[in-house]
């Protein structure tokens, strides 16, 4: 399969399942939401050794927000649904009720709210830092009553929604893009990521949204889960018999996506190959599967891309 010149192999990524919520963090300014969101979602790339997979979602203006202040929606995913407590408790606790002027809210998405939603308490939590000074309050935001808690700080009151909903969510969509010059391929890669961004309830965990370190299940050595994936690694190709780097590549990048749904997914997915695609230094697009063994989902890029 070929789109413009770029080969794509008939190939599907291997997805599987991961749990996720969704906050608003807002602030006084787009710029200090900015900020609580990007310490909020810090050492989050892969659940591998990391205690989750986050990122920035979607930025929002004033006119769209409960406290019609400038806001950042954030998704956390990890493994386990007992693990989303103490981990929104960890990061809001520490990143974003101490950044200046914030306040944060459950930004689920209302569509994919169903009897396996369940929610925890992390504002009811959070509430203990007021030392008894702390004060419940209820804030009306389309037409839904709210319960929140106010926590005194040095610049005024923390607000924190009361308790935050999660989900069962689709993980782990993934393609692989190879080109001839790196600062190129960088630079089709940063412009694919600004194209699944766009994409509303989705995540590019890693650095930029994309990963020089492809791994795969296991290891030579027993003490390791994961290592690198030699087989997509250019400049392993001539020691590699079963490599799968085109035999023009310099260069290679990962692509992971986590998201709300198989359909979120698959819209960034088919975005994002497109974007690459139209660029003369990608040469082939593959993904990565393991025999079933990371999980059941099947994300195959010829029905994606049809």
């Amino acid at each position: 399969m070929k789109i413009n010149h770029v080969d794509i192999d008939e190939t599907y990524a291997e997805g599987f399942f991961l749990y996720a919520s969704r906050i608003l963090i807002t602030a006084d300014s787009l710029n200090l939401a900015k900020i609580a969101a990007q310490n909020v979602t810090g050492y989050a790339t892969s659940t591998i050794h990391c205690d989750c997979e986050a990122g920035i979602d979607m930025e929002y203006g004033s006119d769209a927000t409960p406290d019609s202040r400038p806001g950042v929606s954030v998704i956390f995913c990890v493994q386990g649904k007992k693990k989303m407590d103490e981990l929104l408790l960890n990061r809001i606790g520490q990143c974003v009720l101490t950044s200046a002027t914030t306040a944060c809210f459950d930004w689920f998405p209302t569509d994919i709210v169903s009897e396996k939603t369940f929610e925890v308490k992390t504002g009811f939590k959070l509430k203990f830092f007021g030392d008894g000074f702390e004060q419940k309050e209820s804030m009306i935001w389309n037409k839904t009553n709210i319960p929140m808690w106010k926590i005194p700080m040095m610049d005024g009151y923390f607000l924190v929604q009361e308790t935050i909903k999660v989900t069962k969510i689709a993980a782990g969509g993934n393609f692989m893009v190879f080109g001839k010059d790196i600062k190129k391929t960088i630079s089709a890669c940063q412009e694919a990521v600004l194209k699944m961004n766009k994409v509303k309830g989705v995540v590019l965990p890693f650095p930029g949204g994309y990963v020089r370190s492809p791994s795969k299940i296991g290891s030579k050595y027993s003490f390791l889960s994961a290592s690198t994936n030699e087989k997509l690694s250019p400049i392993l190709r001539e020691t590699v018999p079963d490599t799968k780097s085109p035999p023009n590549a310099t260069v290679g990048f990962e692509f992971v996506i986590n998201g709300f749904s198989i359909d979120r997914i698959e819209s960034a997915m088919k975005v994002g190959i497109q974007e690459l695609c139209s660029h003369d230094t990608v040469l082939k697009i593959t993904a990565g599967n393991y025999g079933g063994k990371l999980g059941k989902i099947k994300f195959e890029l010829k029905k994606i891309l049809s």
